[in-house]
């Protein structure tokens, strides 16, 4: 069983492993864990970095223009004070770090749902939420993925939630905070905010029925990481709905997040093949939209 089943996939234009050095140098307990590189992809030569922060698992990759990042995902960032006496001073720090450069979208200041808490994006265009918090029951890990429902999918976060819930093991809800009347355009009832398990990782989500001209897109994906052909044919079954946009493992979900269903034995290739195996491997899964481990065993072996 893999510690970290759902990997936040971040992808830049070609700033992916100068990124991944920046967000390392400035969160505690962290590092790159891998680089390799698939050369002759349709972005030309392609840097793939795995990387943690503060134990969370990353990867991001360069693939040239094609999208930008907006804070319709973001990264919560907890803070807690019944465990961290400096916690404040630490948030302004990590605050400070990452406004050199940065967007504030929510400044850095006391709200009635935190002593203090701040949404930014940062130089790369990649939004943090940082929060001092002092849960009371179940804990909450530092880093908490968070997805935000806007548009004409504004009021849907619930019911995205509902399937989500459905397709993962080891899921279950955990708090919700409704919109109440008189929050305009909001409608009564829709999540303020929610947070949620699948496969043992936290999420958080929300509705904004806010003017944003932003929505879902594949520079920020969910990587599944798979140990076997039967976990990469459920996760696709389950999650695909848009056939168009299924390339390279790639796929979206009926709510338009991307997400990507991902063979473990891959990136072990990817890192391993070198000159002619490495060609091979890339050409054969470039050419598939779901992965099939058999093939791409096949190419690595030179069959």
């Amino acid at each position: 069983m893999l510690n970290q089943k759902i990997v936040p996939h971040l992808w830049f234009d070609h700033q992916a492993k100068e990124a991944a050095e920046f967000y390392t140098s400035i969160f505690p307990d962290s590092e790159v864990t891998n680089l390799s590189t698939v050369n002759d992809t349709p972005s030309g030569d392609s840097d793939i970095v795995s990387f943690n922060l503060a134990g969370f698992s990353f990867m991001a990759i360069n693939g040239g223009p094609s999208f930008k990042f907006n804070p319709s995902i973001s990264f919560m960032i907890n803070f807690d004070s019944s465990k961290d006496a400096n916690a404040k001073e630490n948030l302004k720090m990590l605050w400070a770090q990452l406004a050199e450069g940065g967007t504030p979208l929510m400044e850095l200041q006391e709200y009635p749902f935190s002593e203090l808490y701040g949404w930014i994006q940062d130089k790369y265009g990649l939004s943090w939420q940082l929060i001092l918090t002092n849960p009371e029951g179940e804990e909450r890990p530092f880093i908490i993925p968070s997805v935000m429902y806007v548009q004409d999918l504004a009021g849907k976060a619930e019911e995205a939630i509902d399937y989500y819930l459905s397709v993962f093991n080891d899921s279950k809800r955990g708090t919700i905070a409704r919109y109440p009347d008189g929050m305009a355009p909001n409608e009564e009832g829709t999540v303020m905010f929610t947070d949620f398990k699948l496969e043992g990782q936290w999420f958080a989500a929300m509705d904004s029925a806010q003017q944003h001209d932003f929505k879902f897109n594949e520079a920020i994906s969910l990587l599944v990481r798979c140990d076997n052909q039967e976990e990469i044919d459920y996760y696709w079954e389950k999650l695909s709905s848009e056939p168009s946009a299924e390339q390279c493992g790639w796929l979206k979900d009926p709510y338009g997040v991307s997400w990507q269903v991902w063979p473990e034995v891959m990136g072990e290739m990817l890192t391993n093949a070198k000159g002619e195996q490495k060609e091979q491997l890339t050409k054969a899964f470039l050419q598939m939209k779901k992965f099939d481990i058999k093939k791409l065993e096949e190419a690595y072996q030179g069959n």
